[in-house]
């Protein structure tokens, strides 16, 4: 019998590994990712006070991409800046969430450098 791995629980256990280290604050707080098959999910994240600053994500009524690609993630990383602009807030803590670095997730990051964050 083909055992597959669960890579849901490897990515989980980077994840935890990650933040064990990372932690957002009210000046700093963390830029979190989420990743699906068909969307893609940010949060501005104060984990001191244990409150989302701000989000954005594929989902959202007047998107008008799709999130499972790379424009749709850059799209996502520009909103979520903007919006974090908006609040006073220029710069965050990068959380990939145990992904790689590569494809969508580093495409949102670069569109939210590119709408003013700085990490």
């Amino acid at each position: 019998m083909i055992k597959r791995p669960d890579t849901n629980a490897q990515r989980l256990k980077r994840h935890k590994r990650v933040r064990a280290k990372v932690s957002g604050t009210p000046e700093r707080p963390r830029l979190n990712v989420f990743r699906s098959e068909k969307n893609i999910y940010a949060q501005l994240i104060d984990d001191v006070n244990g409150v989302t600053l701000c989000s954005a994500s594929s989902v959202e009524k007047d998107f008008g991409a799709s999130g499972s690609n790379k424009e749709g993630a850059r799209k996502v990383g520009k909103t979520i800046a903007e919006r974090a602009v908006a609040k006073g807030i220029e710069n965050v803590v990068f959380d990939r969430g145990g992904y790689v670095y590569h494809g969508r997730v580093m495409e949102l990051a670069e569109g939210a450098r590119e709408g003013g964050l700085k990490f």
